[in-house]
């Protein structure tokens, strides 16, 4: 037995893990949606969403792919996971991602099964988007200069290709590596923690999702959830989830401000609260 059979749950609400069935569609993840969609469907060519760690870029780029309907447009989201990529890896992962089929040897022949390709996507009326997560990965200057060869191709008025990019503030100093490119981003969006009273939605939507049928958080642990996580996403569920360990484990059908202080005393976050109030 552990926490799932104590609180009456289906699965477990909290979990870092990324899981569609979890998303929680708030104002600014709406908002974001908008713009991004919009930055596609009209080929604007490139848009940024930046936001600090744990504000839910991940699961908000998986989102949107989702949403890319495959009868509307030929999208791909690519990770990166390592600062050691080159121009020519981001190119030919490009080329794979759009499905071009036998690459090219030289990089000249390469681009231009890229070009052919978009020409391709865009007489079947479709649009051609490439989400890119963790994008301040990629810390060259040449690979800047990649995206704004690749936003070159143009046709009907628009790009071709659309690059949807994701990543913490410091994103901004990438791109800033090519300052023509930066000047062709053409929507941005801020990601930002979020409101108490956004955070108190958030845990009752994934409490519901989860099967829970009765009030297990009180108002007073809501309170404290939010003042510890900073109203970080990320943060808010490793709070959660450990509270409910530790409601079970004490075997307390209510979580209340106690087990809230206990949990983020023993993760270390009283800490950093306290640290943050003594800088302000």
């Amino acid at each position: 037995m552990d926490y799932l059979e104590f609180y009456n749950l289906t699965e477990y609400p909290f979990s870092n893990a990324v899981d569609s069935k979890f998303f929680y569609n708030s104002k600014q993840q709406a908002e974001a949606i908008i713009r991004v969609k919009y930055a596609i469907d009209t080929m604007k060519g490139l848009a940024v969403v930046i936001g600090d760690i744990g504000t839910g870029k991940t699961t908000l780029a998986r989102r949107i792919l989702d949403e890319l309907s495959e009868d509307k447009y030929e999208a791909a989201l690519l990770v990166i996971l390592h600062s050691s990529v080159t121009a020519d890896w981001i190119a030919k992962k490009i080329a794979t991602q759009i499905g071009v089929k036998e690459l090219a040897n030289t990089r000249v022949e390469m681009l231009g099964q890229i070009y052919r390709r978009l020409i391709a996507i865009h007489e079947k009326g479709l649009k051609t988007a490439v989400i890119i997560d963790e994008a301040q990965m990629l810390k060259s200057k040449e690979i800047m200069e990649e995206f704004r060869g690749l936003l070159n191709m143009e046709a009907g008025g628009g790009k071709l290709i659309t690059f949807v990019l994701f990543g913490p503030p410091e994103l901004d100093e990438i791109l800033s590596l090519d300052e023509p490119l930066k000047q062709r981003i053409a929507v941005k969006y801020r990601m930002r923690a979020f409101e108490a009273d956004v955070t108190k939605e958030y845990i009752h939507h994934r409490l519901k999702i989860a099967g829970c049928t009765t009030g297990i958080f009180q108002p007073d642990s809501i309170q404290a959830i939010n003042q510890y996580s900073h109203g970080v996403p990320r943060i808010i569920n490793t709070v959660c989830d450990n509270a409910l360990l530790e409601g079970y484990l004490t075997t307390k059908e209510k979580i209340d401000r106690d087990i809230i202080e206990s949990v983020v005393m023993g993760l270390g976050l009283d800490s950093e609260e306290k640290q943050s109030s003594e800088e302000n």
